[in-house]
């Protein structure tokens, strides 16, 4: 019977719809299972009994409602009546995947972005990266230049953006505050599944009214999975260590995300913790730090590193888990240069500019519906490597990067609808887009479908658009929209539709790419050779 107590707890999650959602609902799976388990201990090789424990089997996971954990627990049963359990191992077996998580933070100094940030992408690394978050501190936030970025993009997002679509990853979304930045990118593949994103910002600089010094934050649900990225700029100076963790504290206070099981920060499966967090090298003496640092014994340092002395005092800092120094610290270095500050201030060296994560501890077994369902979708977090580029000189920081592999199950793997274009696309009639929904979700009556490129840089990169229909559609009912031809492109080109659920922020379908024809009007307009395609004919 022992075997049996540590079977997986289901517990409510908004992000699937096919699970129980009511707290009675979980009372009474938990009342099944517990019949199931008396049946178990009366087991014997009476036929009856076998039959009322394949009744209460079935019964306990149709409110459940998740076949992936019914699996599991049969394969818990084979296991304990000696039945083969191959198939039901390899099947569960078969469902972890690892993701490919990159995070940059950098410190840019108001500066202009560099020719190129492909070095600091590992564009050509293996396994190809899946998520990209980027965080940025320090952007230049002059007035009319924050006005202007607020319109159009800052060119540090078009910089990426314009990077990373031809390798086909799309801006999720994006967050500003003054000088802080926070990006989001993913594999087109992932769009689908990246879920329920929010946003928002915190200020702390100049008592709170100023935005030169806080955290930008980005929440999402991945295949299920509920994670949170946040990119803080805090206090500045060798005192202020104890006023970093306060600010620290403020932020993960204030943030509120507009989501109801993650309401704050912290409530999320994974939180990543990162950006200019400011800490320094306390105690030691210039001539001793850069002698240690020149030499590479950067263990000699890490003692007193203020952030590394805090998180032995800090309960809350002890949560956080960061990966080993093991690169030069990335503050403060002359522009342009490997040369630590030669300046008339001459400015300690410091690793200020840091990555750390937090995986949500499980509570107490008194409030079950909170305890994440680890044994049923487990997310694994390991980093893989924790560096600095010093190629990039156009600040007085070098960038930090952290490349994680996220081991996880998903929680679903099908979009929640599908979205095809029907017949042949040309500018010389309309087109038509057929979607059927596969399963519940918010919808909205400012839902659209957007026409673009295959290598499209964000949401609102659309060539063309269509509101969904504003009202409810039943499941798996076919609606079709129409696309003005005035509206479609002339020329021919690869193009994908993807649905846009304003209430979930992020895509809910994507077609498969499609061939869209050149029209008639672009061989009258000189666009095209009159032959091409046989047109002339």
């Amino acid at each position: 019977m022992a075997e049996f107590l540590d079977l997986p707890r289901s517990r409510s999650d908004s992000t699937s719809s096919t699970a129980s959602q009511s707290t009675s609902g979980r009372l009474l799976l938990r009342q099944r299972l517990t019949q199931l388990l008396s049946c178990v201990e009366d087991l014997s090789s009476d036929e009856e009994t076998n039959d009322e424990v394949s009744r209460t089997l079935d019964e306990a996971f149709s409110l459940c409602g998740r076949w992936t954990n019914r699996e599991f627990f049969r394969w818990k049963w084979q296991k304990h009546t000696g039945l083969a359990a191959s198939q039901s191992f390899h099947t569960l077996q078969m469902q972890l995947c690892s993701i490919q998580l990159q995070m940059v933070t950098w410190n840019v100094g108001t500066a202009e972005p560099p020719p190129d940030v492909i070095s600091l992408l590992r564009l050509d690394s293996q396994p190809a990266t899946d998520l990209y978050v980027i965080g940025l501190q320090e952007v230049s936030a002059s007035p009319v230049r924050y006005i202007s970025d607020l319109i159009m993009d800052d060119s540090w997002s078009h910089l990426f953006m314009d990077t990373l679509a031809p390798k086909g990853y799309v801006k999720v979304t994006s967050v500003r505050m003054q000088g802080l930045l926070i990006l989001l990118f993913a594999k087109q593949a992932h769009l689908p599944f990246i879920r329920n994103v929010r946003t928002t910002y915190t200020r702390t600089g100049i008592f709170g009214y100023w935005g030169n010094k806080g955290g930008v934050s980005i929440r999402l649900s991945f295949y299920g999975h509920l994670l949170c990225f946040l990119n803080c700029h805090l206090a500045a100076h060798m005192n202020y260590a104890l006023q970093r963790v306060d600010e620290f504290e403020y932020i993960l206070e204030t943030q509120e995300l507009d989501i109801h099981d993650t309401p704050n920060v912290l409530d999320h499966k994974v939180v990543f913790w990162f950006g200019d967090l400011n800490f320094r090298i306390a105690d030691h003496g210039m001539h001793f730090l850069r002698s240690s640092i020149e030499g590479g014994r950067f263990k000699l340092l890490w003692q007193k590193d203020q952030l590394t002395m805090l998180k032995k005092k800090e309960p809350l800092l002890q949560e956080f888990e960061e990966g080993p120094l093991d690169f030069k610290p990335t503050y403060k270095f002359d522009k342009f240069s490997d040369t630590y500050d030669t300046s008339g201030k001459k400015r300690k060296p410091a690793w200020t500019d840091r990555i750390l994560w937090r995986v949500k501890p499980k509570t107490g077994d008194d409030d079950r519906s909170a305890v994440d369902d680890d044994d049923e979708y487990p997310l694994k977090v390991v980093q893989d490597m924790y560096t600095c580029n010093m190629e990039y000189g156009v600040s007085d920081h070098k960038p930090v990067t952290g490349i994680f592999t996220l081991e996880l199950r998903k929680r679903y793997e099908s979009p929640l609808v599908n979205v095809t274009a029907e017949g042949v696309w040309s500018a010389d009639e309309d087109a038509v887009v057929s979607y059927s929904v596969q399963d519940t979700f918010p919808s909205c009556t400012y839902d659209w479908i957007g026409l673009y490129k295959t290598n499209f840089k964000s949401p609102y990169d659309y060539v063309a658009f269509a509101w969904a229909k504003d009202y409810e559609v039943p499941l798996n009912e076919v609606v079709k929209v129409t696309m003005r031809r005035d509206d479609l492109p002339l020329l021919s080109g690869q193009y994908v539709l993807g649905y846009f659920s304003t209430n979930m922020q992020s895509f809910i379908g994507l077609s498969p790419p499609f061939q869209i024809q050149e029209s008639k009007l672009a061989v009258l307009e000189g666009l095209v050779p009159e032959n091409i395609n046989g047109m002339g004919k």
